[in-house]
């Protein structure tokens, strides 16, 4: 029964180890179960559609992203909302994980990626794109690859590694796949990632407009990121943090004009201001036209409760006269002690744009909750658009994981720490000194808590810190050192009776 040949999205991988896809619908591209092989060998436009394609479909994960990279951390726990919780995100926040209660089934529906991906990396080199088109779209497609399966590598420690395109299934035990173990599929993101800078060059120049396409400076993050965990988690020690500081001193080494913090902390998300923007390395794409960011509903306020609470201990001024269009739910949010832990103390600027406190209009004025604002958007007619991209990596990132390279190598960490404290506070700012390992770990892991307030970075910052970083900031009500193996999530049941090959994680 052999199947078509085609590049992108096909039935067939819906039967491959149980990945089930969870994409959504791909905007301004051409639907990728369009594309065949022949058509991407033959026509160059045609391949670049394939290419072009791979970055919506990533869109379609942004969500995931977020929630594997925050959701499980301190931040969000039984917070105050207006509305019935999230139950899902509080599953996450409460690690009420088990294999009957899995969060995210099917890995993800990583694997769609992962299928998308490897056909471009076969077919782009047949095509007839020039040579050096061909490099920079293999160059990119590598580094997505790498941070993909980095993403699973931290989420599910063995996964299944699959490297090559899925052109014909002839039964269903083809389909059957093994977990990889760590170490291999460590080995894999390193190889992937080291191929992006070959065929790269040696060039470090951003993408010109807006950066929502990979680049070589992308891929050297990635590997500060990758050897930062396995230096502390899988036994690279001392050689692979030295690797990722030196992979991260190489970008911070080109801050300047086109590559810096963005002085006013708002300009970073600002959506009228993406063409260029100094601090963006990486960011998925949300367009008015296309397709807008529609992951954090549960986050804002819904249009009737908009003109009953306020942004103020008063009357005024209500939600409602501030975002006259907003339309969500207020599902989640901060606990009291979060909320004074953020906003008491000197004025952050990264505090005041990345959410508003909402209180009752009427006296005495309570505290109702909390209102996302950091992908607010803009507005069109009588319409909330939200526009706003979603960082990846930004250069604040560099700082904080070359911080974290050098405490964890027993040097002093205080420059980058004061860079991003210093435009979070200004000239006023407490500065940091260096203080040892761990004071110094808790200082950068201070500064992720504040400069990523939902970017989907809090979670991995705690994990590639130390499991002692973990235990001492969650709540040890729903995360100790007796419930370690929920660092990793379990398989479904469905999964497991889907493939033979397939064994549940460790703990479960």
């Amino acid at each position: 029964m052999k199947k078509n040949k085609l590049l992108f999205i096909s039935g067939l991988l819906l039967l491959m180890a149980g990945m089930a896809s969870c994409t959504k619908e791909l905007d301004a591209v051409v639907p990728q179960d369009t594309i065949s092989k022949d058509q991407a060998l033959s026509d160059p436009n045609a391949a670049r559609t394939l290419y072009h394609g791979v970055y919506g479909l990533t869109r379609s994960y942004a969500g995931t992203f977020f929630q594997l990279g925050e959701m499980r951390s301190d931040l969000w726990v039984d917070g105050l909302f207006t509305e019935s919780v999230d139950g899902g995100l509080q599953n996450l926040y409460r690690h009420n994980i088990s294999a009957l209660n899995v969060p995210f089934s099917n890995w993800g529906g990583f694997y769609n990626l992962i299928y998308n991906y490897n056909n471009v990396i076969k077919i782009i080199p047949q095509t007839t794109l020039p040579v050096a088109e061909q490099n920079r779209i293999l160059a990119e497609v590598y580094g997505l690859r790498a941070y993909v399966y980095y993403t699973m590598l931290r989420t599910w420690g063995n996964v299944p590694l699959n490297t090559e395109p899925v052109e014909a299934i002839n039964n269903a035990a083809e389909t059957y796949k093994r977990r990889t173990g760590v170490d291999t599929v460590m080995t894999q993101v390193k190889a992937d990632i080291e191929e992006s800078l070959r065929l790269f060059g040696s060039s470090n120049t951003l993408p010109s407009g807006k950066r929502v396409y990979w680049s070589r400076v992308a891929t050297q993050i990635l590997k500060g990121d990758v050897y930062l965990w396995s230096g502390t988690h899988m036994g690279g020690g001392t050689a692979d943090l030295t690797t990722a500081k030196t992979a991260l001193q190489e970008i911070r080494n080109l801050q300047g004009a086109t590559l810096d913090l963005q002085a006013n902390y708002a300009d970073v998300f600002d959506p009228t201001k993406k063409t260029n923007n100094k601090e963006i390395i990486f960011a998925i794409n949300y367009e008015l036209q296309q397709s807008q960011m529609g992951m954090f509903g549960s986050f804002l306020v819904n249009s009737i409760q908009a003109n009953t609470l306020s942004f103020a201990q008063a009357p005024t001024p209500t939600v409602s006269s501030v975002y006259p269009y907003v339309n969500g739910a207020n599902r989640i949010g901060f606990n009291q002690a979060m909320l004074t832990r953020l906003t008491s103390g000197t004025p952050d600027q990264r505090i005041n744009y990345s959410f508003k406190t909402m209180y009752s209009t009427a006296p005495p004025h309570a505290v109702r909750g909390v209102m996302l604002t950091k992908y607010i958007g803009t507005t069109a007619g009588t319409s909330q658009i939200y526009n706003n991209d979603f960082p990846i990596y930004r250069y604040a990132d560099v700082l904080l994981l070359l911080a974290e390279a050098k405490a964890k190598l027993g040097e002093d960490p205080s420059a980058e720490i004061n860079a991003v404290r210093l435009r979070a506070y200004g000239a006023g700012y407490t500065p940091h000194t260096n203080a040892g390992v761990t004071a110094n770990m808790n200082a950068i892991l201070e500064e992720y808590l504040r400069e990523f307030i939902a970017e989907g970075k809090r979670w991995w910052a705690l994990r590639r810190a130390g499991d002692t970083y973990v235990y001492a900031n969650v709540n040890p009500t729903y995360f100790s050192a007796s419930t370690a193996a929920k660092f990793l999530l379990p398989l479904s049941l469905t999964m497991l009776n889907n493939d033979p090959l397939l064994v549940q994680t460790a703990g479960y």
